[in-house]
């Protein structure tokens, strides 16, 4: 993650610099403000930097063991959907190597213009077989999957419109019975606190309930992941 967002790290460590030299030249009111905000930075930038190494390299968050807990059967007949950057497809598969894999790609660059998804499909390119998709056309028949797992991808849909509409098409691709998996960063307490005003690119929790009950998607399971991570399982009902 630091590679793919490094310009931010970058900016957060000339401005904690920055402003700690700058209050070397500035009155003693005006120094303590650039002090404080110096050390504001540095701290921001240290513990962001820190819970993104513990998340995304120590939590085995990308083991995907804790996918047995919302999944007890296992993803059986499965779609992975990415948006840009597709980080679950090989390991699911290496878990689950008899179920059969669908991955579908929603990066859309006329939309999804933040430098760090361009650097993240330089550094991790598309799985071969990837299908490029939208939100409102997921490459799968009507109620022929088991599972529709959408990781890290969702938040990429800044627009509403779209974000409903990956939804309502995951609800046509699942059979009766069948189980969305929604990995993503909350816009809550934990990751404000830890990644500032970067959280506001993080969704509330009720903004992904929201959308699954309008897709008629029921939440069934919801699991912590390393603090500051949240999987929900939601269900389409049976017959």
């Amino acid at each position: 993650m630091v590679r793919y967002n490094w310009p931010l790290y970058a900016g957060g460590a000339l401005a904690a610099a920055g402003g700690w030299a700058l209050a070397r030249r500035l009155p003693r009111p005006a120094a303590r403000l650039a002090r404080a905000g110096a050390v504001a930075a540095g701290w921001l930038l240290a513990c962001s930097t820190a819970a993104t190494w513990y998340v995304y390299d120590l939590s085995g968050l990308h083991s995907y063991t804790w996918l047995d807990d919302l999944l007890p059967d296992g993803p059986g007949r499965h779609l992975v959907v990415s948006a840009g950057l597709d980080e679950t497809s090989r390991p699911v598969a290496a878990r689950h190597p008899r179920a059969a894999q669908l991955i579908a790609d929603i990066y859309d660059p006329t939309l999804m213009t933040e430098g760090s998804i361009r650097r993240a499909r330089c550094l991790v390119p598309p799985v071969a077989g990837t299908v490029a998709a939208r939100p409102a056309e997921l490459p799968a028949p009507t109620a022929t999957l088991d599972t529709v797992l959408v990781v890290f991808a969702a938040h990429e849909l800044r627009r509403a419109t779209d974000r409903a509409a990956l939804f309502a098409e995951t609800a046509r691709v699942l059979r009766p019975g069948g189980s969305l998996v929604l990995v993503e960063h909350l816009r809550d307490c934990a990751n404000t606190a830890v990644y500032g005003p970067g959280a506001c690119h993080f969704l509330p929790r009720g903004t992904w309930l929201g959308h699954a009950a309008e897709a008629g998607l029921r939440p069934v399971a919801e699991r912590r992941i390393a603090v500051m991570v949240t999987a929900f399982a939601f269900r389409r009902p049976g017959p």
